[in-house]
């Protein structure tokens, strides 16, 4: 799902996500390809985090 406000704010969005998730590290790149789709970002951190993919997802929403 592709959305206008994460389309618009990707920068702010990136750069809290990577502080939520410092001790992890996210290739540019590969978050360049996330960006407006919040389906694609959440499975891209809980790729990277092992962590419950509701929970990656709650944490990414509440930061938009």
């Amino acid at each position: 799902m592709a959305t206008p406000k994460m389309n618009r704010d990707w920068r702010r969005i990136r750069d809290r996500i990577k502080a939520m998730w410092s001790d992890v590290e996210f290739d540019d790149k590969r978050m360049k390809k996330t960006r407006g789709s919040l389906r694609q970002m959440v499975t891209l951190v809980q790729q990277r985090t092992d962590e419950p993919r509701a929970e990656v997802r709650k944490k990414i929403v509440a930061v938009m």
